[in-house]
């Protein structure tokens, strides 16, 4: 048996990382949002595709997860952040209003 997982939000992630696959030159938005899916796929046991959907992006944009990170490190500290049109940047994304 695998232990192979699709994660909850596969379809939301994999809509986004289909929208950054095509960026030739990614925005501050776009960068935020490839690092917070490394983040939440990394340790994730499953998700092949996306995980390979990542390294081909970091490769098409020529840059290390180092650098990504140190990046959205720095566009974190000159005060972004999320609109409400942007709510699911942070953390899951996940309602618990009810």
């Amino acid at each position: 048996m695998s232990n192979e997982q699709t994660h909850p939000l596969h379809a939301t992630d994999k809509n986004i990382i289909d929208s950054l696959i095509t960026k030739e030159k990614p925005e501050d938005l776009d960068l935020i949002n490839l690092a917070r899916l490394i983040n939440r796929y990394t340790n994730f046991p499953g998700e092949i595709e996306i995980k390979k959907d990542i390294e081909k992006i970091l490769k098409f944009w020529k840059i290390s997860q180092n650098d990504l990170f140190s990046k959205t490190k720095n566009i974190w500290s000159k005060s972004f952040r999320p609109t409400n049109t942007n709510k699911d940047l942070v953390g899951s994304g996940f309602d618990t209003s009810n």
